[in-house]
């Protein structure tokens, strides 16, 4: 079965604004950095936690969407390790809940 070339390409760019209105794809970064916690989204844990904006070096959480950490400047892998221990240690701290990464740090 063929589909509608031009229904799918309109999907295609809606898609495609919806991401970029919601995600910082205007800066380099790993993606979603946390996998999502039965029963919560990380975004607004993080945003309650008052962490957006947040830089260690060149990494911060975007603005944009909290469950994304930014390139914003150079950042080094150690930059983006301890933002993401700083993340996790206040989101536990204030809520109780444990967050774990989806990306995986290679080396040393």
């Amino acid at each position: 079965q063929k589909g509608d070339k031009e229904a799918i390409a309109a999907k295609m760019k809606e898609l495609t604004m919806l991401r970029e209105a919601k995600q910082p794809l205007e800066y380099p970064s790993c993606g979603s950095v946390f996998k999502r916690p039965e029963g919560h989204f990380v975004g607004k844990l993080i945003q309650d936690c008052n962490l957006q904006g947040t830089r260690i070096g060149g990494a911060e959480i975007s603005l944009k969407h909290a469950g994304f950490i930014i390139n914003a400047d150079h950042a080094t892998a150690q930059d983006y390790q301890e933002l993401i221990d700083l993340i996790k240690e206040t989101v536990y701290a204030k809520f109780n809940v444990q967050l774990e990464t989806e990306v995986i740090f290679l080396g040393e």
